[in-house]
């Protein structure tokens, strides 16, 4: 019989209290992976190019709040940007992409975000190596709409389905347009899944989505750091424009009825993009252009990577040490009951020892019988623990699917779950030291004679 099983014996005798030893362990253990695990997950969203381009850029402010608003949705915008530095920006030597993004619209069911953007975005990777998986039509109409997988589960939407836009704010209101559902996206596991991409040209023809056009002469100027126009000047630049395009009122028109498929001309003049989704020729060219951004004080280039992983490290780091710090203080307080355990039971073992030493068993062979049970009881619970662990985030996986739109992998493995065993095996070996030293200078004579 070897020592593992004779250790064995000797937790079952004690099954009660062995078990409730290693069930505190594997409690530990089961927060602390759960804990891995799902930081792996936040991790990999946050800090991988879920968004598949170089530079973000927006209005300047809070470069977090700008990739929060553009990527997650999860940010007000902090500003909007003329049409025509859209325009200058696409026309870059630098830049090889440029996808103008519009938005501050819900859905009037759900309360999803509404996302103005070009037939393009969808030909671009939304991550490396991940093209757009489509059912449906092609994104090419005004008034055309792509909708996440979330948004069509949620909603019960499909191909064909018509839906309006809700104007965000304190006084909100439902527009009049309407968008059709042309297309499905597939599971992606990003806020692409519930996120509604309505054509840019659609967005435009929303009342209120096109700038007065007085108040986006006198922006348009300002930001371009153009010579300030008279009331005459003004009156006249409008009356030329308004020759052109003519002149267009929604009430006036519709009477307030339904709005799908009316299109009008617009001047880019009053048209605004809310940031703009850059891919540029390589990381220098990108850097180089962020610089400048930088410097011109009109907007700001940010690299999506860099204000997440801040995020995390600043932020969400400290969150993290706190639970593993707990986690761990669990898993120490269980060993102590195991030692506890394992030594309030020598006393009444003295005899059962004595014994085995008058047949034979030397010091050491005690010693290790009694180290090999406090690390079975360790590494057993650590091992129960683990699956306990990933049942866990197994569990919670529809939960946070349904709140968050990722998709998360149950059975993800952390590299520091590797690191555990290790570590409970030398707390198991440490934890059964005094024991066993107590077995080891067990008294043969004196404890038979008793």
């Amino acid at each position: 019989m070897n020592l593992a099983t004779i250790a064995w014996k000797s937790i079952r005798q004690r099954g009660l209290a062995s078990s409730l030893t290693a069930f505190s362990v594997a409690l530990g253990v089961m927060l602390m992976v759960a804990v891995l695990v799902i930081w792996g997950i936040l991790q990999s969203t946050f800090s991988q190019r879920a968004i598949n381009y170089d530079l973000i850029v927006g209005a300047q402010g809070d470069p977090l709040q700008l990739v929060l608003g553009t990527v997650y949705h999860i940010s007000p915008p902090i500003a909007n940007l003329p049409y025509r530095y859209y325009l200058e920006i696409k026309n870059d030597v630098r830049v090889t992409h440029a996808i103008p993004v519009a938005m501050g619209d819900t859905t009037e069911k759900g309360g999803f975000a509404i996302v103005g953007t070009v037939p393009e975005f969808f030909d671009i990777h939304y991550a490396p190596k991940k093209e757009f998986q489509v059912k449906g039509h092609s994104f090419r109409r005004p008034f055309d709409a792509y909708i996440g997988d979330r948004v069509a589960r949620e909603n019960g939407w499909d191909v064909g389905t018509k839906l309006k836009l809700v104007h965000g704010g304190a006084e909100a209101h439902v527009h009049n347009e309407e968008f059709e559902v042309v297309g499905l996206l597939a599971p992606t596991g990003t806020p692409h899944d519930k996120t509604v991409y309505v054509n840019l040209e659609g967005f435009y023809q929303i009342q209120g989505h096109d700038k007065p056009l007085k108040e986006a002469i006198v922006r348009e100027r300002k930001f371009f750091g153009e010579p300030t126009l008279n009331a005459e000047q003004l009156a006249e630049e409008v009356a030329n424009i308004e020759k052109k395009y003519g002149t267009h009122n929604h009430d006036h028109d519709h009477g307030g009825g339904d709005h799908h498929g009316h299109i009008h001309k617009l001047p880019d003049l009053q048209k605004e993009v809310t940031s703009i989704l850059l891919q540029c020729k390589s990381p220098i060219a990108a850097n180089l252009l962020a610089g400048e951004l930088k410097k011109g004080n009109q907007a700001q280039g940010v690299n999506p990577i860099i204000p997440m992983q801040k995020l995390l490290t600043e932020f969400l780091g400290p969150v993290q040490m706190m639970l593993m710090l707990l986690t761990s203080l669990i898993v120490l307080v269980s060993g102590i009951g195991i030692f506890v355990s394992i030594y309030n039971s020598m006393s009444a073992r003295r005899r059962e020892i004595a014994i085995m030493r008058a047949l034979g068993a030397q010091r050491r062979t005690v010693l290790s019988i009694i180290l090999a049970e406090s690390v079975i009881l360790c590494v057993g619970g650590g091992l129960l623990g683990l699956l306990f662990g990933h049942g866990l985030v197994f569990a919670a996986t529809p939960f946070i699917a349904a709140k968050t739109g990722l998709i998360v992998d149950p059975w993800a493995f952390s590299p520091f779950e590797l690191i555990l065993f290790p570590v409970l095996f030398g707390l198991g070996v440490l934890i059964g030291l005094l024991p066993g030293l107590t077995a080891y200078q067990t008294d043969v004579a004196e404890a038979l004679g008793g």
